[in-house]
């Protein structure tokens, strides 16, 4: 289990994943603390998520699914 900062995010994601950067860069540019979890350091996590990366996670198991642009981000954090 991981653990999860309260006000933190974390972000799901692999190496070399472009979308996956995208995603990280609407986080820092939103000023979201986030942890980055590579799926490849975990099986269960990798069949979760494999082919939905990047996912935006918070602390109450909401998820943000990919694609999904800065307006969306920010509804997701203030729900």
């Amino acid at each position: 289990m991981h653990n999860v900062q309260q006000a933190g995010y974390i972000l799901y994601h692999t190496e070399g994943c472009h979308l996956c950067e995208q995603a990280a860069a609407l986080l820092n540019a939103a000023n979201v603390p986030f942890t980055a979890i590579d799926i490849c350091d975990d099986e269960a996590l990798a069949e979760r998520y494999g082919v939905c990366i990047p996912v935006v996670k918070a602390a109450d198991e909401r998820c943000l699914f990919w694609p999904f642009d800065a307006t969306q981000l920010q509804e997701f954090l203030g729900a």
